[in-house]
């Protein structure tokens, strides 16, 4: 079974929702988890965003990376795009999908822009995650037929 990690800063967005298209995308056959090197909490729009999809993350929680195995890990997707990605020692492989974080403090967005902010976010990681299925599927490191 292959053990991916998603990380990025908060564990609040990008990486929950990893987590959830992952999960559901390739179902038991790989251990998906996220995590962060400064957890915060998860984002209400994020969980809006994945119900949209009828993936539940409203019960996930905001981790450390500390709290991680980071040597049972057979992969470790970044998903920073302007803030610096945490970095885990130890060989691993690695993929950086630098997706713009949705979440913003700027208290001129209007709720309907921060809702497409997260769906374009949700979307782009949820293409990239497919077009991780495939490449894993033929490069047979995960059966997933």
């Amino acid at each position: 079974m292959t053990r991916i990690l998603f990380l990025c800063v908060a564990n609040s967005a990008r990486s929950q929702m990893a987590e959830g298209l992952a999960r559901h995308i390739l179902g038991d056959r790989a251990e998906v988890m996220s995590a962060g090197s400064q957890p915060s909490k998860v984002n209400p729009y994020a969980i809006e965003a994945m119900a949209e999809t009828g993936i539940d993350i409203g019960h996930h929680r905001s981790k450390s990376v500390d709290v991680i195995d980071t040597q049972a890990l057979d992969l470790v997707i970044t998903l920073c795009a302007e803030e610096v990605c945490p970095v885990l020692p130890g060989r691993v492989r690695r993929l950086h999908w630098p997706i713009e974080d949705p979440a913003s403090p700027d208290p001129s967005l209007s709720p309907e822009k921060m809702r497409h902010r997260f769906r374009a976010a949700r979307d782009e990681v949820r293409a990239r995650i497919e077009a991780l299925k495939d490449e894993l599927e033929r490069s047979g490191e995960m059966n997933l037929g």
